[in-house]
């Protein structure tokens, strides 16, 4: 017998999702559509609103999940517009599970009119994968167009340590919210399996990926610590191009003030970017 159940759009992570594609649109860092976001569901959260048997459509993916398989996703859509997920949620979101066999998810909500995941689900799959081996409190990936980052990959050398410390020095806040800094890739086609592996491989020991020229992949356990992570580093790199425009600096964060901050605040520095 049917049960009667909640409207999905009241759930939280419903609610997170909208408010925090807006938001992402606002900044100018998903502009038409480009970015995407999935957030690991627990099944306890989906059944109120959901009869998890009722499956939609089903659709192949190119990577095989299969380690997560049974996991619960709610992510964005391929080639849908973060401004348009307040409006017409049902449209560019969608609640997936991932196929006992790895190899393809169940649509359980949402993805109207023929609509499918995210073309990057594959890279995001992957971090997950990685991260949750790191912290089980894991919950999202978020990928967007952070303009001042991808404008510092233009300008700045791309090896992960001389990176992580600049951004680092340009605000005192940055080692406490990213001490384990950033990882980064070289230029890839999107969109592929390859992006996605060296990604999650980077996700092994950070929380942050910069894809040079193109953006950033942030993780973390709820929407907000997230979406903090990724502004944290945005607001450094904002810091970096103005200093450049105004000659360089003069004076900066030393390496022992950034030991004595992290000291102070329980942090752990990555290894080998302070010189100490």
């Amino acid at each position: 017998m049917n049960t009667l159940k909640m409207d999905v759009l009241s759930a939280q992570f419903i609610q997170d999702m909208m408010k925090t594609t807006a938001n992402l649109y606002r900044l100018g860092w998903d502009e038409r559509n480009g970015g995407n976001i999935s957030y690991l569901l627990r099944e306890e959260e989906v059944t109120p609103y959901l009869d998890i048997n009722d499956v939609k459509r089903t659709v192949k993916i190119s990577f095989n999940a299969k380690e997560i398989a049974g996991s619960y996703f709610i992510v964005t859509g391929s080639g849908k517009y973060f401004k348009n997920v307040i409006d017409e949620p049902e449209g560019n979101l969608g609640i997936i599970r991932i196929g006992q066999d790895g190899t393809s998810v169940d649509i359980l909500w949402g993805f109207v009119g023929g609509a499918v995941p995210t073309s990057e689900l594959s890279s995001h799959l992957m971090s997950h994968i990685e991260r949750l081996k790191v912290d089980t409190e894991h919950r999202i990936v978020m990928h967007c167009h952070a303009t001042h980052l991808i404008g510092m990959t233009f300008t700045h050398e791309l090896d992960e340590a001389l990176f992580t410390k600049t951004l680092w020095e340009m605000c005192t806040e940055c080692i406490v919210v990213f001490p384990d800094g950033v990882g980064l890739i070289p230029w890839m086609v999107p969109g592929t399996d390859q992006i996605g592996q060296s990604t999650a491989d980077k996700m092994k020991t950070t929380r942050l990926v910069i894809w040079p020229h193109h953006g950033i992949f942030g993780t973390g356990t709820t929407m907000d610590e997230t979406f903090g992570l990724i502004e944290t580093a945005e607001k450094a790199a904002e810091v970096y191009t103005i200093v450049c425009a105004q000659g360089g600096k003069k004076q900066t964060i030393t390496d022992q003030q950034l030991k004595d901050l992290a000291d102070a605040f329980g942090v752990v520095p990555r290894s080998g970017v302070l010189e100490l």
